[in-house]
């Protein structure tokens, strides 16, 4: 399917400004480039184009509040200086498995000051000699390259994934369903409450008071067994 086409399947009766994340995953770009994607999706946070062929990012539309860009196994070889231009708020970029030879080419990602974690796997980059040393020197903003900081702690999955779906206004996009509205938490399920304890001075004083109750019930009872022996 051209992702044109896909999109506008994804869209069906909502509006572009309504979507909070776009996912085209192995559609096909048209010649290599973005077609179908418009600064009409204001509101986008997370765009998944993995797989489509892409070889350019010219045709990328301004997303200012993209934060979540996900571009691995296409053929991007440059020109990556067009990502601080059209979506300066990302903090989360995958190039893996694209055509990124040169410490240069990366070099043009050092305006994406908001930029933490950049993935590179599968480029031919890194077999480059000290090459996460290079990049981390490079780009001193990011926090993880390829999943790891510099002292090899692995990314934690909110990091590495950002929650797996992003939740952004209650409205989920993703590869089958058209949208999933988020529900609210019935009330009262899933909800943990202490449970209730007793202290001793309460035990005590209810103690007190039923043995009171019992002293008065027995008082009563001698009572009537009193005005029984007078008749």
């Amino acid at each position: 399917m051209e992702m044109k086409k896909r999109i506008s399947l994804e869209l069906r009766n909502r509006t572009p400004a309504e979507v909070a994340e776009l996912v085209v995953d192995n559609c096909r770009s048209s010649d290599g480039e973005i077609e179908g994607l418009t600064d009409e999706f204001k509101e986008l946070e997370f765009l998944s184009m993995v797989n489509v062929g892409l070889t350019s990012l010219a045709m990328l539309p301004s997303l200012t509040k993209l934060r979540k860009l996900e571009l691995s196994d296409n053929n991007i070889s440059g020109s990556l200086e067009i990502l601080s231009e059209k979506c300066p708020n990302l903090t989360y970029l995958n190039l893996s498995g694209n055509k990124i030879k040169e410490l240069s080419t990366v070099e043009a990602l050092q305006n994406l000051k908001n930029l933490k974690s950049l993935d590179l796997f599968n480029c031919e980059i890194t077999t480059l000699e000290e090459y996460r040393e290079s990049i981390f020197e490079l780009l001193p903003q990011i926090t993880y390259l390829d999943g790891f900081d510099a002292e090899d702690n692995e990314a934690p999955d909110s990091e590495a994934d950002d929650d797996g779906k992003q939740k952004t206004g209650g409205l989920f996009w993703c590869d089958d369903d058209d949208y999933v509205e988020e529900e609210e938490e019935e009330e009262g399920e899933g909800k943990y409450e202490e449970p209730y304890e007793i202290s001793e001075d309460l035990l005590c004083k209810e103690e007190a008071d039923v043995r009171g109750e019992k002293r008065k019930r027995d008082a009563e009872d001698e009572g009537e067994d009193d005005d029984e022996d007078d008749d």
